[in-house]
């Protein structure tokens, strides 16, 4: 079920929690340059395979960028392109 948190619709209320979390960790310092939908071209000799949609992108208190998905179910869609992100752009994703 899509969620309004701060005027922005979420794709469930799971993923409005997260970001509920998310910006309460970035008020204490903890996360911080917090993105939401990030976009990442998956590319394969020199070829546009897909894209992924990150739910958040932030940096965390170490300094390493986090790619962050909140998954309810992990279709085989989605376990293909988190197998390209790797792949391709060798970012692995948290999933929440």
């Amino acid at each position: 079920k899509r969620a309004t948190v701060d005027g922005i619709t979420f794709a469930s209320r799971r993923e409005a929690k997260r970001y509920g979390e998310l910006q309460l960790l970035a008020k204490a310092g903890d996360v911080r340059d917090l993105r939401l939908q990030v976009p990442f071209d998956l590319i394969v000799r020199d070829i546009k395979v897909c894209r992924y949609v990150a739910d958040f992108v932030y940096t965390d208190a170490m300094g390493r960028t986090v790619v962050e998905d909140v998954k309810g179910v992990k279709t085989p869609v989605y376990k293909l392109k988190r197998r390209l992100m790797f792949a391709c752009l060798g970012i692995g994703i948290l999933e929440v």
